[in-house]
């Protein structure tokens, strides 16, 4: 038997992921396609089943890392698959010592990545002085997030869970040693994968609501503080229901306040530039 569509029954889906992701239904009503649902529903899943993930599996998601816009078609990144727990151990040890990357069955470590220009730069005797500049370690940076962001959705299609791991960047020359990565070859963030643990209980997390992000024509300054006044009763709200007491203001303030906030990561100049990057 055909099923029957019932529109009800989807905008009554769609208000609920809305909802998840501000807290409250947006007072206007979204245009809400699969792909958007797909990306309203993300949460951070850092409890994983045993379960293998698939070669296939994998090779689905860099393809679909792949398919992300990359500036000029340079393509300046690349991923290390990991799956040696041995590896993924030491991994975890240098990333902040968390449990659940040892946990997950693959850890992709996502690269900026110009040893590959560098080995054409060689073969063909050309200069390499225009990837000495900051803006092109930004074009790598930039390119290596669009693709992994595309790689997560991709792997959340797939049934999978991941959450990003941005403490990679925490002890950068200690990381490369490990995966042996070339000199001009920096990891900048991992990405944990595996099928979600039934245990585990992660939800979406709300976020600022669009009048605190979205300016029209021009920025729009005034907004800011009741919009983020609002957003802290939200998130406080759903920090109390995970049984915790976190402010959101505090959490950022404490952050960017001091240098201690960035958890060593304050020294990624240096580190850059011991990887190669020899930034101007």
């Amino acid at each position: 038997m055909t099923a029957v569509h019932d529109p009800t029954a989807a905008r009554d889906t769609d208000a609920a992921l809305l909802a998840g992701r501000y807290g409250s239904v947006p007072g206007t009503t979204p245009e809400v396609t699969d792909v958007i649902r797909q990306q309203l529903a993300h949460r951070s899943v850092r409890s994983f089943r045993t379960d293998p993930v698939s070669d296939a599996a994998v090779e689905a998601v860099v393809a679909a890392a792949q398919s992300a816009p990359t500036s000029s078609n340079l393509q300046t990144w690349s991923v290390v698959v990991v799956r040696d727990p041995d590896l993924k151990d030491r991994l975890a040890a240098l990333s902040g010592d968390q449990e659940f990357i040892r946990q997950a069955p693959v850890f992709l470590v996502w690269l900026v990545d110009f040893a590959r220009i560098a080995q054409l730069a060689d073969r063909r005797g050309h200069g390499l002085e225009g990837a000495d500049y900051v803006e092109s370690a930004l074009v790598g940076f930039v390119d290596v997030s669009l693709a992994a962001q595309n790689a997560s959705l991709a792997a959340e299609s797939l049934g999978l869970g991941t959450v990003f791991v941005g403490a990679a960047r925490n002890n950068p020359e200690e990381l490369a040693a490990e995966l042996r990565l070339p000199g001009r070859v920096v990891a900048a963030f991992g990405l944990a994968v595996g099928y979600p643990a039934e245990s585990d209980t992660s939800r979406v997390k709300p976020r600022l609501p669009q009048v605190a992000v979205v300016h029209h024509d021009r920025y729009q300054e005034h907004t800011q503080l009741p919009a983020v006044d609002e957003y802290e009763r939200t998130i406080g709200a759903f920090y109390e229901g995970e049984g915790l007491a976190h402010s959101w203001i505090e959490r950022v303030l404490a952050r960017f306040g001091t240098v201690a906030g960035l958890n060593g990561r304050d020294r990624i100049g240096e580190a850059l530039r011991n990887r190669g990057f020899d930034l101007r």
